[in-house]
């Protein structure tokens, strides 16, 4: 069996003929893609962000951080191109919202419609919040725009509306108003009008 040189104190080794490999063997093709965040403007979010994209093996190419302007919510949009394993795209994003950072757009096609929805009950005192959660789990839609009148504040018997903008997979409005209304049941509250179109 013919023994393996060794390179020489500083000398690189001799690149493999076959080409770079992962630790499995086989060689990973790498998918360039680009995600849009909203983050609350403070310290630690943008890292908190980007721990999910180092936790699934994805490479960071590059961070536009548009401190400048706020989204409809008043977050701070971040663009970040990365390049990762095609198979392991949605589960980083899955990852993303499961740690509450808000998708905005995952490559150009990934929310191609809105769907806008008025919701009518006990808002506040159900947790807008989770049920803002609960939506954007479940459906895979982003959160893109709110409004949210409040008049008798938390605790009184009046009712609340919130108008949601919904940012959706193309072809999937119907699917995300669904888990909506599935949503809106289990807190009580009622849903009307969904207006769906394109962005």
């Amino acid at each position: 069996m013919p023994s393996e040189s060794t390179p020489a104190p500083g000398e690189q080794p001799a690149a493999s003929e076959e080409g770079a490999e992962t630790d499995g063997g086989h060689e990973t093709e790498l998918q360039a893609h680009t995600i849009r965040l909203e983050l609350v403007d403070e310290p630690g979010q943008l890292l908190a962000a980007l721990k999910p994209i180092a936790d699934n093996g994805a490479n960071l190419l590059s961070i536009f951080h548009e401190r400048g302007s706020l989204t409809p919510r008043g977050r701070i949009p971040v663009e970040v191109d990365i390049e990762c394993p095609p198979d392991r795209f949605e589960g980083l994003l899955e990852d993303l919202r499961e740690r509450g950072v808000n998708v905005i757009q995952a490559d150009a096609e990934e929310y191609g419609d809105e769907v806008t929805v008025v919701l009518v009950g006990h808002l506040v005192d159900t947790d807008l919040s989770d049920t803002l959660k609960r939506i954007q789990d479940r459906s895979g839609a982003s959160v893109a725009d709110i409004d949210l009148s409040a008049p008798a504040g938390a605790g009184s018997a009046a009712h609340s509306s919130a108008r949601l903008r919904l940012r959706a997979h193309a072809g999937e409005t119907a699917s995300v108003v669904e888990t909506v209304r599935e949503v809106a049941d289990e807190k009580d509250i009622n849903v009307i009008a969904p207006l769906e179109g394109h962005r």
